[in-house]
């Protein structure tokens, strides 16, 4: 994969970013990048969040995700130990020409965000036949 498929910028540049006008952290979720000829897969950490708390947004080749990490206990407990923090995360995405934004698909499990960026027909590698006479 090269850098003009998918950019992804700097931790310390994103945290820059990140939303100043509420309080409170603004968290940066590590995350895997995969490619295969059909799609680049995403993996995003975010324990603690479901799909209600993320929002994803694809805009001018941008591929921005928010959302909110709640807190994890119940009615009536309180916590001894927290090894996670909560709050608000950001995370933003330059896109390449090569994904097709319409099908990009996510899904959020076991505090794992996955997101296939498909690529358009015309970027997957294919083989031309070549034919004698």
């Amino acid at each position: 994969m090269s850098e003009k498929e998918l950019q992804v910028k700097d931790k310390t540049e994103l945290a820059e970013q990140g939303e100043h006008t509420k309080s409170g952290p603004v968290f940066i979720p590590d995350v895997d990048i995969y490619e295969d000829q059909g799609a680049l897969t995403l993996l995003a950490d975010v324990p603690g969040v479901d799909g209600e708390h993320i929002e994803i947004d694809v805009k001018d080749n941008f591929l921005t995700i928010v959302g909110h990490i709640t807190p994890a206990a119940q009615e009536g407990e309180h916590s001894l130990l927290k090894e996670y923090g909560e709050g608000r995360f950001h995370r933003k995405f330059v896109l390449a020409d090569i994904i097709d934004q319409e099908k990009i698909s996510a899904k959020v499990k076991n505090g794992v965000l996955t997101l296939v960026l498909p690529k358009v027909e015309r970027a997957k590698p294919h083989k031309i036949a070549v034919a004698a006479g």
